[in-house]
């Protein structure tokens, strides 16, 4: 079978495009490259063997992204494709609704066109906002603090509607929680352009020195070291999911939303101390106001996940720090 991956050169795209060549997938990557490198495609084949078919295409470009479905027949679309730096979306919201909303209507157009009937779609857990209770499960309510945030919301009601005009079509809209490490060969790792808007990259500057010290925000929560709680998922794991989420939508017809976390919640600072034991380096911190909008507390309900594709999340968080500094030592 042949699966399309939009934004596969991306980190959570690239993880995933390893795990379906090595499931027997073959695969085409369309990127942009906005906020990846085309040099991934050499670690991707370095690490199975197996070099993706890619074409440089914006998915504003409808004519671009026309071409690709007029060369090949695809048997499912994994979407993640988008902008997705928080505090951008807040600072340029009419880029980011363009962007993401227009980019996604031309694939669905065309997959529609085109006759592919299987998506699955790169979602958040920033869909559900300040979580009134954890763990967070696929019912709870839905409330985004930005436009990032709203974007993948509204995403999630087109394809719900899409799915109920179209009884042929079938989307699974996975919600990720906090995706960190990298492959263990330390070939492909997360590399955000810019300011990093997640922990991880952001403990990791500290530990090479490249910044002064880690800032975290907020001592006084009400949580076991006064600061926030978060679900992080193995890179691997989350691709893994994305596997198994093609072999559900290819057997169901209609929409389903599915976390996937590990469903254990994680203090700032216990991930930052396990990064430091598990490579035996310092993070410099120091503590700062809370940020507004941040929850106290936010981890994932998966059980559904495993109800519906038989996947969970086995990966250490002493997996996740270890396979991180490695991919940021080794990345070029």
């Amino acid at each position: 079978m042949r699966i399309l991956v939009s934004g596969g050169a991306g980190f959570i795209g690239s993880h995933t495009v390893v795990r379906l060549i090595e499931n027997g997938y073959d695969v085409t990557v369309f990127d942009n490259l906005y906020n990846s490198k085309i040099t991934v495609l050499d670690k991707i084949e370095k690490i199975t063997g197996v070099r993706p078919d890619f074409r440089l295409c914006d998915m504003l470009d409808y004519d671009s992204l026309e071409n690709i479905f007029k060369e090949d027949h695809y048997d499912a679309v994994i979407h993640f494709a988008g902008y997705k730096a928080v505090g951008e979306s807040i600072e340029k919201p009419l880029m980011y609704y363009d962007n993401n909303i227009r980019g996604t209507l031309n694939l669905l157009e065309l997959m529609s066109k085109y006759n592919v009937k299987n998506l699955i779609f790169s979602s958040s857990a920033t869909v559900y906002g300040i979580p009134d209770k954890c763990p967070v499960d696929e019912t709870a309510k839905l409330f985004c603090l930005n436009p990032y945030g709203r974007t993948k919301l509204m995403i999630e009601e087109i394809l719900r509607d899409l799915c109920i005009a179209d009884k042929d079509f079938a989307a699974v809209l996975l919600r990720y929680f906090n995706p960190v490490g990298a492959h263990p060969s330390g070939l492909i790792a997360e590399d955000p352009n810019g300011i990093p808007n997640n922990l991880m990259p952001r403990i990791i500057q500290a530990a090479k020195g490249e910044i002064k010290e880690l800032k975290v925000f907020g001592d006084d929560y009400e949580t076991r070291d006064g600061t926030c709680i978060r679900d992080y998922i193995h890179v691997l794991d989350l691709a893994d999911g994305h596997v198994a989420a093609l072999n559900y939508v290819f057997k169901n017809r209609g929409s389903v939303a599915v976390n996937l976390g590990t469903g254990n919640g994680l203090t700032v600072l216990e991930l930052i101390n396990a990064f430091e034991k598990v490579n035996n380096i310092k993070v410099p911190h120091s503590f700062a106001p809370r940020r507004e909008g941040d929850s106290m507390s936010t981890y994932a309900d998966a059980s559904l996940a495993k109800k519906l594709f038989g996947w969970e999340a086995k990966l250490t968080v002493d997996d996740m720090c270890r396979d991180a500094w490695k991919g940021a030592l080794n990345y070029e």
